[in-house]
């Protein structure tokens, strides 16, 4: 049971910095910079969540599988919609978990396919975000409760970064 704790702990965890990741490069991008904080302070940041985020979601996938409380496989966990333990929830989950693979690998190699590639493949945070919300969502027994309002509170911090970011005028890059 323990490890249920734990793939729960972590799967919430990893939401709430995969929200910070997010919302530290929407309001980068603009250079809404929270408190006259430096750009490069911000990438740090932003950087540093991102690997935490790898280092839980890691966690997270290996207690799913390790679990006595279900039984996924690595397949299920990496392909998206093939398990047969709420497949289209562990599917978004995997699809979310495929997401974060391609930023990460991109990210490792931003210096060798150019910025027009990473950028290009960057966005895909656009779409792992909600992809994540979602499986947290279906695939949470407690989603109920104190899951829903961590969720809430993700949705609500993301909504008001991407306002703020449509709302400022883009700076020119020198």
């Amino acid at each position: 049971m323990a490890d249920w704790y734990v793939t729960r702990g972590t799967g919430a965890a990893t939401l709430a910095l995969l929200t910070l990741t997010l919302v530290l490069g929407v309001v980068n991008v603009r250079r809404l910079a929270p408190g006259g904080l430096q750009r490069f302070v911000v990438d740090d940041l932003h950087r540093t969540v991102g690997l935490l985020v790898v280092v839980l979601l890691c966690v997270h996938v290996a207690t799913s599988l390790l679990s006595s409380y279900v039984s996924i496989s690595v397949i299920d966990a990496l392909v998206p919609f093939v398990g047969s333990y709420h497949p289209f929830w562990l599917g978004l989950g995997a699809l979310a978990l495929d997401l974060l693979a391609a930023l990460i690998v991109t990210s490792l190699l931003r210096a060798r396919i150019g910025l027009r590639a990473w950028r290009a493949v960057h966005w895909a945070a656009y779409a792992c975000w909600p992809v994540a919300v979602v499986h947290g969502i279906g695939m949470g027994t407690d989603a109920s409760g104190w899951l829903l309002w961590l969720t809430v509170g993700c949705v609500a911090l993301v909504g008001v970064a991407l306002t703020a970011r449509l709302a400022s005028p883009r700076e020119a890059v020198a």
